[in-house]
């Protein structure tokens, strides 16, 4: 289990150091926070685009040997991110860790299904979930302090230190040898790939190429329309497409690349749903909490972890202790209590937040919204993990993968997209409004192609222009107004999302106290 754990805890640690590390790289590669943020998107990308191909692939070759292979390739990862003297570079080192992670994420399943089962089993899941929350407690704490005092590179140390641990302690691990005759559906792998890049890069450059007309950083535009809605639609046909695809593989009696019985039931379809809510709901705060702190307050990492500890911690207790209640109240009353939960929380924020995060009604809504994630994520992977039997826990594990990963990238992009997009709104109302900014100031700064920046920047820019004192401080004004404005009905929109997750979890399965799944998968 300490193996397992701390695998768990390196590609958490990883995922947890990069919201860390987005005011360095902006600082030191010159790009724009969405740009930066494209890290996280390409981590997530990689994972759910790979993880389905990575459980087969585990399959065949034999889950322990192709798990100490790429957490080898997890360390060379980090060591991109290290060295990398660019942007692009640091993007194409989480690339590689998703890659990596898209093997590990469906061993970690396979090894637990195969040693552990009833209680048990719902206690070792509760450990990946809480060495998931701790891992971002620790990110946080250490990659604050070394981003603060040393800079953003060194917190990838850690992970490098972490990949040869997890890599010593795999002599330790037991599994199968494999079997050769598995056969990778490469259609099938082709068609979920393209899907999931496809989303993917729509949602993440809604706000760059244009959410419906192209703007002028689209690649392309067809008949003025943006790509990135059509990438969108292109993606759920693909989707779709891959659902049809292996249907019929599994009728004509062939190897599917997952077998879409796990999900045959409604509570495992909702238990899915969940997941991958919670997940995006999670991305998303992770996403803006750090934004505002470095970006647009201007502060240091080690205020972004200090400001988080509350939400960290409280996930990883949560997480660890939800696994108490399973006894006495069923899946459905848990993931129904904890959407309202986080529904509660990003009401809240959206009404008391200001621009201190370290007010104490900010820190008690994180704090809510961290019991309801800590206790949902744990909660809907052990649905799916109880309901399927131990021969389909790769598959399982595959499309936790998918799941968590996919969510987190469309999470970060939809937060990025939203928050960008309120803010040009909002600049653009208060601009045309405020007395003091004639039209002529307007005309020498692009209003159309606004962004996150800090007061100090703002100045920076509006001082090459012919602006007065009293301009440029009425601009600084609208632009904290603005992006206050933008956080509290992003917050809002996002309260509407997590209440509208309550309908899935209102059919997760609803055992009996006393009743534990059949291992084998004769679901209560």
């Amino acid at each position: 289990m300490v193996s397992l754990f701390l695998a768990q805890v390196l590609m958490s640690f990883n995922v947890a150091a990069l919201p860390i590390s987005l005011g360095g790289i902006v600082e030191d590669f010159g790009v724009p926070p969405t740009v930066a943020s494209s890290t996280i998107v390409v981590y997530g990308l990689a994972v759910a685009a790979l993880v389905m191909t990575g459980a087969k692939l585990g399959q065949r070759v034999g889950w322990v040997l192709i798990f100490r292979i790429v957490v080898v390739l997890f360390a060379g990862s980090a060591l991109l991110m290290i060295l990398s003297p660019s942007a692009g570079w640091a993007i194409a080192g989480q690339a590689l860790a998703g890659a990596a992670a898209a093997i590990i994420v469906p061993s970690l399943v396979a090894l637990i299904a195969e040693n552990y089962r009833g209680a048990q089993q719902a206690t070792a899941i509760g450990a990946l979930g809480s060495a998931r929350a701790i891992s971002g407690v620790s990110a946080f704490l250490i990659g604050g302090t070394l981003g603060t005092l040393v800079g953003w590179r060194p917190v990838f140390i850690v992970v490098l230190v972490l990949a040869a641990l997890v890599f010593a302690f795999s002599f330790s691990l037991r599994g199968d040898k494999g079997d050769p005759t598995i056969r990778i559906d490469l259609v099938a792998s082709s068609l979920i790939g393209a899907a999931i890049v496809l989303l993917t890069l729509g949602f993440n450059n809604l706000n760059g190429w244009g959410a419906l007309a192209a703007t002028d950083s689209a690649p392309f535009a067809l008949a003025g329309l943006s790509p990135a809605p059509l990438f969108i639609v292109a993606g759920v046909v693909l989707g779709q497409l891959f659902f049809v695809w292996t249907r019929r593989r599994k009728a004509s009696g062939k190897v599917p690349l997952i077998d879409l019985s796990i999900i045959d039931s409604p509570r495992e379809r909702a238990a899915v749903y969940a997941m991958f809510i919670v997940v995006a709901l999670e991305a998303c705060v992770n996403f803006t909490v750090p934004l505002y702190i470095q970006i647009v307050q201007g502060r240091t990492p080690f205020d972004t972890s200090l400001a988080m500890m509350p939400f960290n911690l409280t996930v990883f207790i949560t997480a660890t202790l939800v696994v108490r209640f399973y006894k006495k109240y069923p899946p459905r009353t848990i993931g129904v209590f904890g959407f309202i939960l986080t529904t509660a929380a990003l009401v809240w924020l959206s009404f008391v937040v200001t621009n201190n995060w370290e007010t104490l009604p900010t820190i008690a809504g994180l704090i809510v919204f961290g019991i309801g994630q800590g206790a949902l994520v744990t909660l809907v992977f052990n649905v799916l993990v109880t309901a399927s039997p131990a021969t389909l826990a790769g598959d399982v594990g595959s499309l936790r993968g998918t799941t968590q990963n996919l969510a987190s990238a469309v999470g970060t992009a939809l937060a990025g997209a939203l928050m960008v997009s309120l803010l040009a709104l909002s600049v653009g109302r208060a601009v045309a409004e405020h007395p003091e900014l004639p039209p002529t100031l307007a005309a020498q700064v692009d209003v159309n192609d606004v962004n996150f920046i800090s007061n100090a920047e703002l100045r920076e820019v509006l001082s090459q222009t012919d602006a007065s004192d009293a301009e440029i401080d009425a601009a600084v004004e609208v632009n904290e107004q603005s992006r206050l404005a933008a956080l509290r009905l992003g917050l809002l929109i996002l309260a509407g999302v997590s209440a509208l997750a309550i309908v899935p979890a209102s059919r997760l399965p609803r055992y009996r106290p006393d009743e534990i799944p059949d291992p084998e998968g004769n679901r209560p």
